[in-house]
């Protein structure tokens, strides 16, 4: 999404120049040198060019010669772009057009938690708007990890807000998303808010939602509780490589295990255990047994494993 966004960018800078600019694209495995003279060379009738070869890495060795050394006397009215996905392959390639002064955007894969929040508070900045750490998160557990579902979010919450993107902001905002996704119904479960989470449950049955992921969601909200609350009270940002999940996830875990015994938890994890047996197994009743469940996890918590 960060390549294309870029390549677009270029492209737009080229027709903000020339609106009549001609665009080409090809693949770089499929192309020949032969094939892109026409385009690097001048033009006996004027007028913007733009060249895109996608997948660098895979050009072969003339096309490459033939790039390097046009990269190194360029034609001013030819916008020449090239992705390149980094790695070995090709490294020479991209170094050498680098090193021949070519414009370098880096749009590196995003892995961790604290890259995303850095590139949704991005988001909002160039254009303008205000977010902080808190309200990123938020996003984020809203939409998920997807760039384009995020990105789009926040084009989304720029149009409708004033700019100022606060977490209450998000939370309003994404209410509904957030309790039909079925991870309302456990986070009430799993702080002990029986009638919070019977209300989500009810509202997300009610518009159709699958109980499926509702059963999901109930032994994810469980089993992270008890991974986070095994390990300590340490950094949630120390602990996400031990524990394999980001920071935020196990802050709002930690967050969540206040008031659990090791006892009530196993008694949760058993109760969604059977929830997902019934729900997925075909119970006559799919309803029931989640309703049944969010008792059964607000019991354990409340009474601790206790008999």
């Amino acid at each position: 999404m960060l390549a294309a966004r870029a390549v677009a960018e270029a492209v737009d800078a080229a027709r903000a120049a020339d609106p009549g600019a001609d665009v080409r694209e090809f693949e770089a495995g499929s192309l020949v040198a032969g094939e892109v003279a026409e385009i690097l060379s001048p033009s006996l009738f004027g007028g913007r060019r733009v060249l895109v070869i996608q997948s660098g890495q895979d050009a072969r060795k003339d096309l490459t010669t033939a790039l390097l050394a046009y990269a190194k006397n360029p034609d001013p009215d030819v916008t020449l772009i090239v992705t390149h996905v980094g790695g070995a392959k090709g490294k020479a390639f991209a170094d050498g057009l680098r090193a021949a002064g070519a414009t370098v955007v880096p749009v590196m894969k995003l892995k961790k938690d604290s890259e995303r929040i850095a590139f949704v508070r991005n988001e909002f900045r160039r254009n303008g708007a205000r977010c902080d750490d808190t309200a990123a998160s938020a996003l984020l557990q809203a939409v998920g990890n997807d760039l384009r579902e995020i990105a789009a979010a926040c084009s989304q919450l720029l149009a409708d807000t004033d700019g100022k993107i606060t977490e209450a902001v998000v939370a309003r905002y994404y209410k509904g998303r957030a309790e039909v996704t079925g991870f309302a119904v456990a986070d009430a479960a799993m702080v002990g808010d029986l009638p919070g989470a019977l209300e989500a449950l009810r509202w997300a049955l009610h518009v159709g939602v699958d109980p499926v992921p509702i059963a999901d969601a109930l032994a994810d909200g469980v089993r992270t509780v008890a991974r986070v609350a095994s390990a300590g009270r340490g950094n949630p940002y120390q602990l996400a490589g031990t524990l394999g999940m980001p920071a935020w996830k196990i802050e709002k875990a930690q967050g969540r295990s206040r008031g659990w015994t090791p006892e009530g938890l196993a008694d949760a994890m058993r109760a969604a255990a059977e929830c997902n047996a019934a729900v997925k197994g075909g119970a006559e009743d799919r309803g029931y047994a989640l309703e049944q469940t969010v008792f059964a996890i607000a019991a354990a918590r409340r009474d601790g494993g206790n008999r």
